[in-house]
């Protein structure tokens, strides 16, 4: 049957209490995960205060392994994680309630804080600030790390674009995984038609809290200012021939080898569309200048009160 324009707005209205109330349930999961990471630290920490030897970290990590084998996050590398966690942010009050708001599921979580992600969040460059409205900036902000982590490919040091795209889409769910749960992957070298001349965008994903297209455009040197130009016309072909009418402006994201962080900043301050420019590596290790980049404790629990204060 067909509906009318009110049936399709109050079947569009119920899907977004249906999105609105799934968001919660997932917040509400998350705080009482990180409540029990929390706790779990907490009690670490105090016992290797009071003397206990680190043995017992082992047979801690054992016995809720057998206990609890459908939950991740028990063993003994990780639980030295948690309690390193603790001992280097209990200090803040402020911390670990503002943490709440970043959608980490339960199967991700420790992933998360070994690699820290709440950190690459925090440092990320993009210029969503000036150009996204007040509802999006929150979500957009944690949607975009300052860098990625691909250390699942198999690739040589000397890599080519479609090396490295190809690779990506080869190793699919650990590059989403990696880009964050809310990404579902729509195409690579995406077509889209301007005037009878035909471009491609190595990749596009969507996000389906904020309800955007994002286009990412892949490149394995250093960052560089007509990067964005690029970037600013996919988007705006996206938002013109793409975007469906209920979704959000698309959103970009360019991914290099390195970048400099001046000419990022000084780059995106003229772009009139949302555009976040990132970097990735291909081992798990942090390299030395991105350690020297990594915020306080105070300075993260500082930003996330910024970002939740902008959207109250």
């Amino acid at each position: 049957m067909s509906l009318d324009n009110s049936q399709i707005q109050f079947i569009s209205d119920i899907k977004e209490k249906v999105r609105a109330a799934q968001y919660e349930a997932l917040k509400a999961v998350n705080a009482h995960l990180l409540n029990l990471y929390w706790e779990l630290s907490k009690a670490i920490s105090e016992k290797q205060a009071s003397g206990w030897s680190k043995s017992i970290v082992s047979s801690l990590s054992s016995e809720l392994q057998r206990e609890f084998p459908a939950m991740s996050g028990f063993s003994v590398a990780n639980l030295w994680l948690i309690s390193q966690f603790y001992s280097e942010y209990s200090v803040h009050e402020n911390l670990v309630p503002l943490v709440r708001e970043i959608s980490w599921t339960k199967d991700v979580l420790t992933n998360q804080i070994e690699n820290n992600t709440y950190e690459k969040y925090l440092l990320n460059q993009t210029n969503f600030e000036d150009v996204l409205p007040e509802n999006l900036k929150k979500q957009a902000y944690l949607a975009v790390k300052d860098n990625y982590t691909f250390d699942f490919l198999n690739l040589a040091d000397k890599h080519s674009e479609s090396d490295l795209e190809e690779s990506l889409i080869k190793n699919i769910r650990e590059f989403l995984l990696e880009m964050g749960s809310d990404f579902t992957f729509v195409g690579n070298q995406y077509k889209v038609l301007v005037d009878k001349r035909e471009y491609k965008i190595d990749l596009l994903l969507y996000h389906r809290k904020l309800q955007s297209l994002i286009a990412i455009d892949l490149k394995i040197g250093e960052f560089e200012p007509e990067h964005k130009g690029k970037m600013e016309f996919y988007l705006s072909v996206l938002n013109d021939k793409v975007r469906l009418p209920h979704e959000n402006p698309a959103i970009g994201i360019i991914i290099c080898k390195s970048k400099n962080r001046t000419i990022v900043e000084y780059s995106l301050r003229t772009a009139t569309l949302p555009i976040g420019a990132a970097t990735y590596q291909t081992t798990s290790s942090l390299p030395a200048e991105y350690q020297a980049l990594l915020p306080s404790a105070n300075v993260i629990s500082q930003k996330l009160m910024h970002l939740l204060d902008s959207n109250h």
